[in-house]
């Protein structure tokens, strides 16, 4: 049976125990939220209990001495400072932290190099939205994206778990809020590498940087707080169409100062001054008439560019690419990388140019074409084209000949002969001639056959009379046949004698005429004819046969005795 309440036990039931057992033991709250020095006096299995010179002994997590997965590097006797959180709880021990002791001294640390305006170690080890948190030695601080490099860093990596220097921005303890700048750490650093650089810097130097950006005219090497423009042309003796071909981002070069501007700073670079020039002694081993093999490298509207050796380029003018190839891009005949054999045609090396000739490794057909077909010989092709001035005859699968429209018949004349032909027909012609430079081939088909009017041309000489057929009658003159075969003009002022006699239309086609041979043109097959000159020739051959001039005979009288004379011998 339970005994009844006593006074004395109703007033301890009415009172907080917490007050009565802090005036039983005397509690001073002071120490909470301070830092203070203990020793440890042993270690448990989660726990390190630790002396520090108070009624009680307090605990600390083992945790809180290394990183997860690390044994904690503490031992009886070691003295660590601890954060008191609370002066005892209810198992009457009292609370302390390690990791807020450290945070304690890390923040009052921070707060006098952040009034100071100096830096602050730290470590990079998380990622966070918009940046990166910092460990400044216990205290957590906030790494904008936007500080963590001068330029804007695509792999953050080798920066993490790095210590480094950070710059302090700002920072609120109240609120527990740090944020930093790598960036501003490097902007100082840069700013004084770049006025020593800039102070000892001279053309021909030679320097180590790292490529910062790259454009479509070159890139910009980092030399430690200065940039400078690493031109394409530059870069390397061959030939580089972008700088991506040979650099990336971040590399490291080496390169040298080629031109220095102290007033603007401007600070031009080069790499391939560092290597042997490949165009010393090139005309010695480049011969104008020696085979190379190269490799295209460029193709342009004027021609292709060949690179013989790394850094040796030569050019093949358009006019230098194909003997029979004319007008056409050179893209058509070459293209990019491909490896093709040329020509040393010129080499000019005060100017850097090689002249290249891609045709003259290969046969020229008109001479290969004039060597195989003599002159007479006889050869077949297609029509390819047909023009106002005759026929192209194919003769192989690059050149051409030509059948003037003169050489097609020997009787009609050249747009009546060229009625007979279409383009696509095979015909057979004759070499007439061949011009090697000037890339012409002559040819005849009329010569196949003998001409008709070879024996009359052969016979006729100038001053003999002919008898003519009339062919047609013109206004200024008539046109004639020689056994018909042979054509001939007799000009109007050269039908008659008599002036009033001189009218073509009294002549008619078919009519038969005879005429005194003016001239011979051979090679055009064609006579010059006369009446007027035949009637005069006759008049004196008459006056010298049958009258003198003290017979007293009149012209008439010996005029009349010729023609009757001749027209008894006829």
């Amino acid at each position: 049976m339970a005994s009844a309440a006593t006074p004395a036990t109703d007033h301890f039931r009415g009172e907080d125990f917490a007050t009565l057992l802090d005036e039983t033991l005397g509690r001073d709250t002071g120490f909470d939220g301070s830092v203070v020095r203990g020793r440890i006096v042993r270690l448990t299995d989660e726990f390190a209990i630790v002396d520090v010179g108070l009624k009680s002994e307090g605990r600390v997590s083992l945790r809180e001495f290394a990183p997860q997965g690390v044994s904690p590097d503490v031992k009886p006797g070691d003295v660590v400072e601890l954060y008191v959180e609370r002066y005892e709880d209810r198992d009457g021990s009292i609370v302390l932290s390690r990791e807020k002791a450290r945070r304690e001294e890390a923040w009052t640390n921070l707060e006098k190099a952040f009034e100071a305006n100096q830096r602050v170690n730290g470590t990079i080890y998380g990622r966070v939205k918009g940046g990166f948190t910092v460990d400044l030695g216990g205290a957590m601080a906030f790494l904008p994206g936007s500080q963590v490099d001068i330029r804007p860093v695509r792999d953050v990596s080798p920066l993490m778990g790095v210590p480094q220097p950070f710059q302090i921005l700002k920072m609120d303890r109240a609120r527990g809020n740090i944020v930093v700048s790598r960036r501003a750490v490097l902007e100082e650093t840069r700013a004084e590498q770049r006025s020593e650089l800039i102070q000892g810097l001279t053309e021909g130097m030679i320097l180590d940087g790292v490529v910062k950006n790259i454009t479509d005219y070159g890139a910009f090497v980092d030399l430690g707080g200065v940039d400078g423009l690493l031109h394409v042309t530059d870069i390397a003796w061959k030939r580089i169409n972008h700088p991506s071909e040979a650099l990336q981002i971040g590399q490291p070069v080496r390169v040298q100062v080629i031109r220095f501007n102290s007033d603007t700073q401007r600070i031009s670079l080069g790499m391939k001054q560092l290597e042997a020039d490949p165009w010393e002694n090139v005309a010695l081993k480049y011969p104008p008439g020696a085979r190379y093999t190269g490799r295209v490298t460029n193709i342009t509207d004027y021609g292709a560019f060949v690179e013989l050796e790394p850094g040796v380029e030569g050019l093949v003018h358009v006019s230098e690419m194909s003997w029979t190839k004319k007008n056409v891009h050179p893209g058509k005949i070459v293209a990019t990388s491909q490896e093709v054999d040329v020509m040393v045609l010129d080499v000019d090396s005060a100017k850097r140019r090689i002249s290249l000739g891609l045709k003259q490794v290969q046969r020229n057909p008109w001479e290969q074409f004039a060597e195989e077909h003599k002159i007479g010989s006889t050869v077949e092709g297609e029509i390819r084209n047909i023009t106002e001035f005759g026929l192209f005859v194919g003769l192989s699968a690059d050149i051409d000949g030509m059948v003037h429209m003169s050489d097609l018949s020997w009787d009609e004349t050249g747009e009546e002969a060229m009625k007979h032909y279409e383009k696509g027909q095979v015909v057979k012609a004759k070499v007439l001639d061949v011009d090697v430079e000037k890339e012409r081939i002559s040819l005849g088909i009329k010569q196949l056959q003998e001409d008709p009017a070879a024996d009359v041309l052969t016979s006729v000489q100038k001053g003999a009379i002919v008898t003519c057929t009339v062919t047609a009658v013109q206004s200024n003159g008539i046109e004639v046949k020689v056994d018909d075969v042979l054509t001939g003009f007799i000009r109007r002022a050269e039908l008659a004698r008599d002036k009033a006699e001189q009218r073509p239309e009294r002549f008619a086609i078919g009519e038969r005429v005879d005429a005194k041979v003016v001239s011979v043109d051979r090679a055009a097959r064609k006579l010059a004819l006369t009446i007027k000159g035949r009637e005069v020739e006759e008049d004196k051959q008459a006056i010298n046969e049958y009258g003198s001039s003290d017979s007293g005979a009149s012209l008439g009288d010996i005029l009349g005795a010729a023609i009757r004379r001749r027209n008894t011998d006829s």
